[in-house]
């Protein structure tokens, strides 16, 4: 008799992160102690977030190719130009009215600039790419590999410090983006490597999402829901409308852009990682955590639906315009 879990979950947008996270933030809520109860692996498994997320994250710097074509890096660069001006943007404005902390109460509690940050900065790959497959060009998809440079906590903790927020060590910054340079450089030296290491990428997500849901205690974030589809809207609206223009101004139709104007599953993990780099961070982060994967869900359930409509009223325009000169031409 088989089970179909795996098809199941996936029929959830993001369901590989969200499930796994929720699992652990069930048990931990319901049975705070159960890692140290077992003890051994299963102990390591409830608190070892950061190390799968270390090696995830070589994995995925496998998977990026630093000989990409000119376009690919035009398209690529203008889109992770924009996702970082949006970030900037958003982090200085939010970081001047709430600084580290985030809000204590009210409707918005638990809303943080490290939260609405970490949202924002990091795009969902796989639906950029099958988006990009269905309504844009192979080499639109391909522009996805200079993205990836945006996977990881490194962005994030260096868009808090130009918004004038805690700053972190040179030596952590460093570290943040080693294992990602270390996958990179592994995954062009040998092309076996990438298909190995990147064929992991995709297995280790349900692992350290699992992790980080065993630090969340959901009595504690039972407001995260509303404000969790409040910061998906507002991703894509606010990171929408700059990706858009970027993909407009280097000769796109702005379908790009909308693709992009997500957020990645593994971002749910960047809040945890910014905490233990510096502890200024740490009350917000598990409401962080949360409001990410709620955001997680929430864009990649208004993407798709923005970029198909964008998409085909572009297509219709064109069919206009190509109607239009073939009459010309005829008359």
């Amino acid at each position: 008799m088989q089970i179909p879990i795996k098809k199941s979950v996936e029929r959830i947008p993001g369901g590989m992160m969200i499930i796994p996270l929720l699992l652990g933030a069930v048990i931990h809520t319901l049975f705070p102690s159960a890692g140290d109860y077992f003890g051994s692996f299963t102990g390591a498994l409830f608190s070892g977030a950061l190390t799968i997320l270390a090696v995830f994250y070589v994995c995925m710097g496998a998977s990026i190719d630093v000989r990409a074509t000119p376009y690919i890096v035009k398209k690529g660069g203008a889109l992770f130009a924009a996702k970082v001006a949006a970030s900037i943007i958003v982090g200085v404005v939010l970081g001047h009215f709430l600084g580290e902390l985030p809000v204590s109460g009210g409707m918005f509690a638990g809303l943080s600039t490290l939260a609405v940050v970490a949202a924002i900065n990091d795009t969902n790959g796989g639906l950029y790419m099958a988006l990009m497959g269905q309504f844009g060009k192979p080499k639109d998809v391909a522009a996805y590999s200079i993205m990836t440079i945006e996977s990881g906590p490194f962005l994030t903790m260096v868009t808090l410090g130009v918004a004038g927020l805690s700053a972190f060590p040179w030596q952590t910054m460093v570290g943040a983006l080693l294992p990602l340079l270390i996958g990179a450089i592994l995954g062009n030296l040998d092309h076996d490597l990438r298909r190995w290491l990147g064929g992991a990428t995709p297995i280790l997500i349900p692992f350290f999402a699992f992790a980080l849901g065993a630090g969340i205690d959901l009595t504690s974030v039972w407001t995260a829901g509303l404000l969790g589809l409040g910061l998906g809207v507002a991703v894509v609206l606010f990171s929408g409308t700059l990706l858009f223009a970027a993909d407009r101004l280097t000769g796109g139709n702005g379908v790009a852009g909308l693709a992009a104007a997500s957020t990645a599953g593994n971002a749910a993990a960047v809040p945890a990682i910014v905490a233990s780099a510096n502890p200024a961070y740490k009350a917000a982060a598990a409401h962080a955590t949360v409001l990410v994967a709620a955001s997680v869900v929430v864009t990649a359930i208004l993407v798709p639906i923005v970029t198909a409509w964008w998409a085909h009223r572009v297509q219709g325009d064109d069919d206009d315009a190509a109607a239009r000169e073939a009459a010309e031409t005829t008359a």
